[in-house]
C-alpha cells in the first residue's frame, strides 16, 4: 500500500527566518502518527504544509507528497479542492475555527455541497448523522444552533464532525485536547480512536503532551527547533528514548503517565 503522506527534506522559512529544517515524515493509510515537541518546535507549521496553509511570506523547499502529488506545487484552485475533502484539520480552539455568526448547519454542509455535490437536504441529513456520530445530543436540534450555545468539549466534537464531513483520507489534529479538562479530554481521545477504527482514516496527531501521544499514536516523531530528533514506534520511543531531549520530556512526566 502506497504511503499516504510523505514529507521529504522539508525546509520552511518565514520572513527569512528558518523555522523547519530538513524534516522527513511519513504517514501510512489508516495509521496514527504523532508529532510531539515543545511550543515553537515547528510541528504545526510542518503539518500545515499538507493543506498548503502557509504565510504569504513563507518560502519552502523539499516535497510534501499526498498520494504522490506534491502539495507544495499546487495552485490556489487545486488547494481548495484538496482542503476539507482529501485532507482536513481540527484546530486547538474550536471557538476560533467555528464561525460565531453561522449556524452549525451552515458550517457542516457548505463544504459537502462544494466537494461532494450534495443537495442542501442531503448535506443537512448527513450533517445530522455526523453530529450523532460524534455524540452531540439531539443533533436535529443542535444543527440549528450557534457555536456559543455549546461547551468547549461539545464545540470540539462539532469541529471534528465538520472535518469528517467529506470523509478525508487524512485528518490533522492540532492540540485538540489542550484546552479541555481531563474528563472531556478523555472523551475526545476515545472519540478519535473509535472514529479511526470505524472509518479507517489516517491521522497526524500534534501535541506537546507525551502522555496523550502514548494513548493515540502508532508511531512518533519528536521535534525540537525545527528538526526531528527522534522517531520510532511510540511505545518504544517513550519506554527507551534515545535522544536527550526526548528523555527530558519523558522524565518530566509523572511515573504513572507513560508505561515504561
Amino acid at each position: 500500500m502506497a504511503t499516504l503522506l510523505d514529507i521529504r527534506d522539508l525546509h520552511i522559512a518565514v520572513g527569512g527566518r528558518a523555522l523547519v529544517d530538513g524534516v522527513d515524515i511519513t504517514v501510512e493509510p489508516g495509521e496514527v502518527v504523532g508529532l510531539a515537541g515543545e511550543s515553537g518546535s515547528g510541528k504545526t507549521l510542518t503539518a500545515l504544509t499538507a493543506l498548503g496553509f502557509l504565510p504569504d511570506n513563507a518560502t519552502t523547499s523539499g516535497q510534501v507528497l499526498l498520494d504522490g502529488q506534491d502539495v507544495l506545487s499546487l495552485d490556489t484552485a487545486a488547494l481548495r479542492r484538496l482542503r476539507g475533502d482529501r485532507v482536513a484539520m481540527v484546530f486547538q480552539d474550536p471557538m476560533t475555527s467555528l464561525h460565531p455568526m453561522l449556524t452549525i448547519e451552515t458550517q457542516l454542509t457548505e463544504h459537502q455541497r462544494v466537494h461532494r455535490g450534495l443537495t442542501r437536504r442531503q448535506a443537512r441529513e448527513h450533517a445530522i448523522e455526523l453530529l450523532d456520530r460524534v455524540r452531540i445530543p439531539a443533533p436535529h436540534l443542535a444543527i440549528r444552533s450557534y457555536p456559543h450555545r455549546f461547551s468547549g468539549g461539545m464545540r470540539q466534537r462539532i469541529s471534528i464532525a465538520s472535518a469528517l464531513a467529506c470523509e478525508p483520507e487524512l485528518l490533522i489534529a492540532d492540540e485538540v485536547t489542550t484546552a479541555l479538562d481531563v474528563t472531556v479530554q478523555a472523551g475526545i481521545l476515545n472519540l478519535l480512536q473509535s472514529l479511526r477504527e470505524e472509518l479507517g482514516m489516517a491521522m497526524l496527531f500534534i501535541t506537546h503532551d507525551l502522555a496523550v501521544m502514548n494513548v493515540v499514536s502508532d508511531r512518533l516523531y519528536v521535534m525540537r527547533s525545527g528538526k526531528v530528533v527522534e522517531t520510532g514506534v511510540t511505545r518504544d520511543v517513550l519506554a527507551e528514548p534515545q535522544h536527550e531531549y526526548t528523555r527530558a520530556l519523558v522524565d518530566a512526566l509523572p511515573d504513572t503517565e507513560v508505561a515504561r
